[in-house]
């Protein structure tokens, strides 16, 4: 499982024109699921994603988790994270999971990274066309492989 997580002043979500997601301050986070993910993916994952300390404190110096700064998670599926482009220019997918496999493990990160962050948070619809939207607050993108733990 891979997330993009990016410090945001504000991120939205449209589909057909409509917001189906927003949030000021906080992560928006772009979340690729593979075939091999389990739940010890989304645990891990999601532990990291909500104490990473990357606000700023009164020093300037990155140092504070969301709950520090009371931010918000909008949480985006992005199958083409896992594309291979290896071969030729045309990205291969294969490596990304099927809707019958990633969908319940989406739904499962939403609710573990609810319980984590001890509130709601916002989402986009998988599978769906979306448009995003953000400002990147930095800007400061992390990249998270629950593959790569050590």
């Amino acid at each position: 499982m891979i997330a993009i997580i990016q410090r945001v002043s504000e991120a939205s979500v449209k589909i057909d024109g409509i917001i189906k997601g927003e949030i000021k301050l906080g992560f928006l986070v772009l979340l690729g699921i593979t075939h091999s993910d389990t739940d010890d993916d989304i645990e891990w994952l999601s532990k990291k994603i909500v104490s990473m300390r990357i606000f700023s404190d009164e020093e300037g110096k990155m140092n504070l988790a969301l709950d520090s700064v009371n931010g918000n998670i909008l949480l985006i599926s992005q199958f083409t994270l896992h594309s291979s482009t290896k071969k030729g220019n045309r990205p291969s997918f294969i490596e990304a999971a099927r809707p019958e496999i990633a969908i319940p493990l989406y739904e499962k990160m939403i609710h573990q990274l609810e319980k984590d962050l001890r509130k709601s948070i916002q989402t986009g619809e998988f599978g769906a066309d979306m448009k995003v939207s953000l400002i990147n607050d930095g800007p400061v993108t992390i990249v998270l492989d629950s593959k790569n733990k050590i």
